[in-house]
């Protein structure tokens, strides 16, 4: 005979499974877990939790999460060095930000264009991104989208929408850092190929 957990923590459970890498074991896992350590991390997941829910918002600029209408790199006036970096989602701009490297500014896509999901251009704001570019006096126009055929259609396409207006670059594929040839996938070993340097 089995036993149905009471209908709030299944509910809870069902939440949780929606999260990303996260199935139902894992779910029910976490949620036991959450309970074991109620005052712990529970009560204080809930109340941080709902105080995100409450404040967390789009950066009417760039995209990223912010708690204000601006978010803290758009608000940096030492950020506006003209270089503008176009990722295609949030993490994607965490990535880049826990490098330490980009000094510049960014914009979130939202997505890419796909003409399988009916994704085009004004879904993704690229008639307001042109806008920006102008605004912001941007120089430089740095690609940062995943080496997909979706991301690098968007690529192809704001790189021949902004021809002429500004330097269009991408990141730099192949290779990574501390990487081994004999781990990497044919496709990633011909683009470090076709990008090599002189030394």
């Amino acid at each position: 005979m089995s036993t149905k957990p009471p209908a709030s923590i299944d509910a809870l459970i069902e939440l949780m499974a929606k999260l990303p890498g996260l199935g139902p074991r894992s779910a029910r896992r976490a949620v036991l877990h959450l309970i074991a350590k109620r005052s712990l991390l529970l009560m204080p997941l809930a109340d941080m939790m709902s105080e995100v829910a409450a404040t967390a918002r789009e950066c009417l600029n760039c995209g990223n999460v912010a708690t204000e209408d601006l978010c803290p790199i758009c608000q940096d006036e030492r950020r506006a060095t003209g270089q503008l970096c176009i990722v295609e989602d949030v993490a994607d701009l965490w990535a880049m930000e826990r490098s330490g490297v980009f000094r510049g500014r960014y914009h979130v896509l939202g997505g890419t264009l796909s003409a399988l999901d009916d994704v085009g251009p004004e879904d993704l704001g690229l008639p307001r991104l042109a806008d920006r570019i102008v605004a912001e006096e941007v120089t430089e126009v740095i690609l940062a989208l995943g080496a997909t055929v979706d991301g690098q259609t968007t690529a192809h396409y704001i790189a021949d929408m902004l021809e002429g207006r500004v330097q269009v670059s991408s990141l730099a594929k192949g290779v990574p850092v501390g990487g081994e040839l004999d781990y990497l996938d044919d496709g990633t070993i011909a683009a470090a190929l076709s990008a090599r340097t002189r030394i």
